[in-house]
Order: structure tokens, then sequence, then C-alpha cells
């Protein structure tokens, strides 16, 4: 894999950043456009019950940050048992709890409120910015295609898992909007927030580490 510079994640800093700022000021463009599509996805929502409760199981359970974290887990053994990668497994699991502590960090910094309904189809847990499950996803995605790409993976698998990230990454973001939980914007920070930090961990791995082909 090419050494990757600092562009990337100085790229990817400057959106969140302001992305970020926006939320904190309560940019007005930026709340009445979250506003609409969560009054126009609420009411579909609302109306159709069938495809939201199918949102209800792959949020909680197919995407949930939990379920993302013990993929990143099982591939951690399996790059120990198959590979005797300890440094990448580690970084792999680190990076994780890293995006874990920043998420949190700035839910707690940012403390914005989530979406309040009368009728409210799902519920969810701490503050809104940015969105956990859509950043959890960003993270472990990113992080696994990474590792997929440098161990040579190619061609039809290559391209397979792409697809599954994107949906994955794509699906739950959809998800939390749908139901409710979160503004469109929360999900955008999360994608953003993810982001960054893939390209920061792949960035510290390709100076400190390499992955055995």
């Amino acid at each position: 894999m090419p050494h990757q510079s600092l562009r990337t994640p100085l790229l990817l800093a400057l959106p969140s950043a302001l992305l970020l700022t926006l939320v904190v000021i309560d940019w007005s463009p930026l709340l009445s456009l979250d506003e609409d599509i969560a009054r126009t996805t609420h009411r579909w929502a609302v109306k159709d019950r069938g495809l939201t409760q199918t949102f209800r199981v792959l949020t909680d359970w197919v995407w949930d940050p939990v379920t993302m974290r013990l993929l990143c887990a099982g591939v951690a053994l399996w790059l120990v048992w198959k590979r005797a990668a300890w440094w990448t497994a580690l970084w792999l699991l680190v990076t994780c709890a890293v995006a874990a502590v920043v998420q949190q960090a700035v839910k707690a910094g940012v403390a914005r409120p989530r979406p309040v309904w009368p009728d409210p189809v799902d519920s969810a847990r701490f503050a809104a910015f940015p969105s956990g499950h859509a950043m959890t996803a960003t993270v472990v995605c990113g992080l696994l295609l990474w590792l997929i790409r440098t161990y040579g993976v190619r061609g039809a698998r290559w391209y397979g898992a792409v697809a599954v990230a994107l949906v994955s990454v794509l699906g739950v973001g959809l998800t939390r909007v749908w139901l409710g939980v979160h503004w469109f914007s929360d999900v955008l920070g999360g994608w953003l927030f993810g982001a960054l930090v893939v390209a920061c961990a792949v960035l510290v791995h390709e100076r400190r580490g390499r992955v055995r082909p």
C-alpha cells in the first residue's frame, strides 16, 4: 500500500470541524434542513410500520455498534491466529476503542437534543451528535476494507466487500433518521468523524507497523 500523507486526515478534518461548529452555534439553515427531513421521514415511519420494524431490527441487531465492535474483535482474533499479526490486531482494537471515546466525548461536549415526537416509533439514549451507529459503522467498515485491500483481496470479492460496506454505512444512517432518533446532520457527523478516525488510524499503521501480505 502506498504511504498515506497527512492530506486525507486534513481534508476530512475540515468538513468535520465545520459541521461541528454549525451544530454548536445552531446555524438556522442547517436546523431547518434537519427539521424538514425529520418531519418527512417520521411521517413515513409512522405510516409504514412494517418497514419501520425492519429498520429497527437492522439498527438494533445487524448494524448496532456492539455488533460492529464484536466483528472487529473477531477479525483481530483471526489476525493473531492465522497471520500472527499482533500489531495489526492491537491497532484494530485500539482504533475502535478510541473511536468510541471520541464519539462519547463529542456527544457530551455538544449535548445536542434528539428529535422529540408525540408518537415516537423508537427511542435512544445519550445526546444526538454525532450518530454513534453511523460513526461506528464507518470506522469498522473503513478499517476492514483497508485490511482486505492490504491483504491483496481483488476482483469480485473486493467489490462485494465494498458493496456490503456501503450498504451498511449508508443503511444504518438511513435507519437512524427514519426511526426519528437522529437528525440528518447527526448522521453526517458520524460519517465524517468515522472517516477521519479511519484516515488517522491508517496513517498511524503505515508509519509504525506493516501488515504482512
